[in-house]
């Protein structure tokens, strides 16, 4: 039988019959209507040491007060309301969620397929040895500013291979979380130190079936908790932006959701 998508224990955490996670705390159901698709965001755009960073903050009752979310944008950015919405939702699920700028201002057009934009161009302007640097500010400010104790990193489309990247050896996070990653480099998978889940769209061009296959080939072989879900309906970008008036994409942004706080709520 091929490597199992979801491992044993990342699927009783999944369906909450987990009883607790591996540092005492009992899992708990999580509501779906945190996850806010539509309205005005209710974070604050802030900058330290230099990095400009979306910060959404839970109420005083959050679940896990040493703990938090750093968010990694998909090409669009903060700039994008649908990811600081996503941020939000993160906070209402019991998480100090901090969503630095990966772009330092410079993100893709909201509609990359306006002519003259050259995907290609940005994406070789925004590679690791630029981007990794606002992610790791981020986390020093997390750890030594706010007294975070575990970050547990989620990641869309362009962010989710960042997610990955900062839970190897150093890294400085301790949890990762993917919706639809691109451009997920095999070194970047195997060098994993920390449990990994990944939530995949049913149709998409930059993980192909046999990719994602692959995938869950690697992912058993670093000896760390993973999880790989496949959501049918969607496409690229499904964790994300998704016309919520089809049943199956709202489904999977709310399932893809749900599984990064259960993941978290499990393993933080």
């Amino acid at each position: 039988m091929r490597a199992a998508s979801i491992s044993l224990l990342a699927s009783l955490a999944l369906s909450g019959l987990a009883t607790a996670s591996k540092h005492g705390k009992a899992n708990c159901a999580v509501d779906e209507t945190i996850v806010a698709h539509t309205g005005t965001p209710v974070g604050k755009v802030e900058v330290h040491d230099n990095v400009t960073m979306y910060i959404s903050k839970p109420d005083k009752d959050r679940k896990k007060p040493d703990a938090a979310v750093l968010y990694l944008t998909d090409v669009f950015g903060i700039e994008l309301d649908q990811n600081k919405l996503l941020a939000d939702s993160f906070a209402r699920a019991g998480y100090l969620t901090i969503a630095p700028d990966l772009f330092n201002g410079d993100p893709a057009l909201q509609d990359i397929n306006i002519p003259g934009f050259n995907t290609t161009a940005f994406i070789a302007r925004h590679g690791p040895e630029v981007t990794d640097a606002p992610i790791a500010a981020t986390i020093l400010y997390l750890r030594n500013v706010l007294g975070i104790k575990r970050i547990g990193v989620t990641g869309y489309c362009f962010g989710g291979r960042y997610s990955f990247r900062f839970v190897a050896e150093g890294g400085g996070a301790d949890v990762a979380f993917a919706a639809h990653p691109s451009l997920l480099d095999n070194t970047e998978i195997l060098a994993i130190k920390a449990p990994a889940a990944i939530a995949a769209a049913q149709t998409d061009s930059m993980m192909l079936p046999a990719r994602r296959a692959e995938i869950e080939t690697l992912l058993p072989t670093t000896g760390q908790p993973y999880q790989v879900n496949l959501y049918s309906g969607t496409s690229h970008g499904f964790g994300v932006r998704v016309n919520v008036s089809v049943p199956a994409q709202k489904f999977g942004k709310e399932g893809a959701f749900l599984q990064a706080v259960r993941w978290f709520d499990n393993f933080l």
